[in-house]
């Protein structure tokens, strides 16, 4: 009997452990800035609210289109050799070079010339972000006072070089600076940053303060660096009557002519390297209604390589990270060349309605899916409200245990 009391309190103990670590993740993915990085809990330095610190960012979200390991010798980006038409046809005599029976001395004399061959040093991504992670960070000291005693003069001298992210940032530092960029960036201005950021958000009611929403679309995005780099990305030389050129040139009219219902994408840049796209929460789940973007970095090697895809607005679902990034097996380890980006769009948008918890990117989000169905639908319904519905419904606070 006393083991059974000892066994039930346990198992007691137990839950309330666990209900109280899924109450505070739940709260933290609801929260806008998050405490410390998710990755390395605060190691690599500060985090500004990000879900990961720049640090980790680097090391793990590389944003370069060119990945370690990707390119050829010659720097391409060749994932099998295919036969043309100068090939050996299998009817030729090989040559001494060919010949698989070729005497030693012939593969010894290739072993000297590749010996010979001068070494191509190509720049260590992977140490150069190794060692950022070696390198400890030291703390900024501002001097006190020095905010406010900076002249109007030299802050618009140097906010006229900042981006809408950084001009967003700086309104936020202190009352004085909201002030000067109030008066110097207009309305027009935000919309206009709005639609280069955003080009497929579109409003159905009139907008009275567009610095508002740009608020509203900054705070709904799970990684303001990813945002960030979205628009600063360099698009690497690329031959326009490739094969990748003329299949996403094809996919793109398709997707011009034919969407699929509830699915939009664009490219960003000329190349077609940069998209951006968005799902509309199907019909009967908890994400009806909202209206979720995606960014798209589409490989030099595609359609041989999978394109990458993140989230740009948060979404309460156990395969989506809180960093954006979607646990779907199809873009990771089962690419099929038979795959397009507007099958892909669809597979996310079907993961919407269907979860897949065996497996899961936020196991808390999976584990109330599983246990509490009821709760999983109001909380993922109430972060569509807040951050997916910015076309119909003005943002709000949530209250994981209200409503």
């Amino acid at each position: 009997m006393a083991n059974v009391n000892k066994c039930r309190k346990d198992h007691h103990l137990k839950k309330t452990e666990d209900d109280k670590y899924l109450a505070c993740t739940l709260k933290q993915f609801l929260e806008s800035n998050f405490e410390s990085c998710m990755m390395c809990d605060g190691f690599y330095g500060g985090n500004f609210g990000q879900p990961v610190c720049s640090t980790c960012h680097l090391f793990l979200f590389s944003s370069h289109m060119k990945e370690d390991g990707e390119e050829g010798e010659d720097g391409d980006n060749r994932v099998y050799n295919q036969k043309v038409d100068s090939d050996d046809s299998g009817t030729e005599e090989p040559g001494v070079e060919t010949d698989f029976y070729a005497s030693r001395d012939v593969q010894e004399r290739e072993v000297c010339q590749l010996a010979r061959r001068p070494a191509r040093h190509k720049p260590d991504k992977l140490a150069e972000r190794i060692n950022a992670l070696t390198i400890p960070r030291e703390v900024d000291r501002i001097p006190p006072g020095l905010i406010e005693s900076l002249p109007p003069e030299v802050l618009l001298l140097v906010f006229k070089n900042l981006d809408d992210i950084s001009l967003w940032v700086a309104g936020n530092v202190c009352t004085r600076w909201r002030q000067i960029l109030d008066g110097e960036i207009t309305q027009s201005k935000w919309k206009h940053f709005i639609q280069l950021r955003w080009p497929l958000f579109q409003l159905q009611y009139k907008v009275h303060c567009w610095k508002t929403i740009y608020t509203q679309l900054l705070l709904s995005s799970p990684c303001r660096y990813c945002l960030e780099s979205m628009m600063l990305q360099s698009t690497p030389p690329i031959e326009e009557n490739s094969w990748r050129h003329r299949r996403l040139r094809s996919e793109l009219k398709t997707l011009k002519s034919d969407p699929p219902e509830g699915i939009q994408a664009t490219p960003l840049d000329r190349h077609c390297c940069h998209w951006q796209a968005s799902i509309t929460g199907p019909q009967g789940s908890p994400y009806e209604g909202g209206l979720f973007l995606l960014y798209l970095q589409i490989p030099q090697s595609y359609p041989m390589r999978p394109p990458k895809v993140r989230f740009i607005t948060k979404i309460f679902h156990p395969n989506i990270s809180r960093h954006g990034d979607v646990g779907l097996d199809s873009i990771h380890h089962n690419w099929s060349l038979a795959l397009t980006i507007s099958k892909v769009l669809i597979s996310i948008q079907s993961l919407l309605t269907d979860p897949y918890c065996n497996i899961c990117m936020e196991p808390a989000i999976g584990k109330l899916f599983k246990q509490n169905r009821t709760q999983f639908d109001r909380m993922a319904r109430l972060c569509t409200w807040k951050f997916a519905m910015h076309d119909y419904v003005m943002a709000f606070p949530i209250d994981p245990n209200g409503v």
